[in-house]
């Protein structure tokens, strides 16, 4: 379904069995905010919830290495290709008092964001939480991918940072779960530390054997701690 005119500008939608109104994960992917992972990355995980009894909306955006992304137009995409839910309710049984959003990496960045704008709670699976330390001591490929997509470091342009990093909008306002891989060597757990420290509603889960890439399948250890969490913000039962 199309929220705006360019190509990247569509989410994917998928309704469980069964007649609703379903509760909703609006997801969004990461990648470094560009080239190289798109909705394909998080359709996997996307299925298992929906097959778990969840609509899932798995938002496609442009990225900073596209016409149309960077500043400001990755944040714009994905605040309107979520609220674009809003549209799709009034055709599909969406219960929209049930919607969550769920990013991984760059996108936990992105619905961290999203979730304070919209006020909708939000789960960061090793997500990206506070960009302008991450621009200090991430790996270099994805730190590029942040320079690109802000047009340029935190010193350059503080003032877009402090606008959609999610440690420097504290309290967000919502409720939120960060899942972090006690494995992940691509986003370090001093992100994590620092910001339980300061937030307000903030559960921070930590899974044991997990690194950075095994929240985007729906197997082992990770996947239940995010079935959890999406169960818990939703307030919906286990299927």
């Amino acid at each position: 379904m199309a929220y705006g005119s360019a190509p990247q500008q569509f989410a994917e939608l998928r309704l469980p069995e069964g007649r609703g109104r379903f509760p909703v994960v609006a997801i969004l992917h990461g990648g470094c905010w560009i080239g190289y992972a798109g909705v394909e990355y998080t359709a996997h995980l996307a299925t298992a919830l929906t097959d778990a009894g969840f609509a899932t909306w798995n938002v496609e955006y442009r990225r900073g290495h596209e016409a149309g992304g960077g500043w400001p137009g990755t944040f714009e995409d994905a605040e309107r290709g979520v609220n674009a839910l809003r549209d799709a309710a009034a055709k599909y049984a969406l219960d929209m008092r049930r919607v969550v959003l769920l990013g991984h990496s760059a996108g936990g960045q992105l619905a961290l964001y999203v979730g304070s704008r919209l006020k909708w709670p939000a789960i960061s699976l090793a997500g990206i939480v506070d960009m302008r330390a991450y621009a200090r001591g991430g790996p270099k490929h994805c730190v590029e991918g942040e320079y690109q997509v802000m047009g340029g470091t935190p010193e350059e342009h503080p003032d877009r940072y402090a606008k959609v990093s999610p440690a420097e909008l504290l309290p967000l306002g919502i409720a939120q779960v960060l899942i972090w891989g006690e494995r992940d060597n691509i986003v370090p757990e001093s992100l994590f530390a620092d910001y339980e420290r300061r937030a307000d509603r903030a559960e921070i889960v930590r899974v044991p054997g997990a690194g950075h890439h095994e929240f985007g399948a729906a197997e082992g250890a990770a996947w239940k701690a995010i079935l959890a969490a999406v169960l818990r913000l939703t307030n919906t039962q286990t299927p």
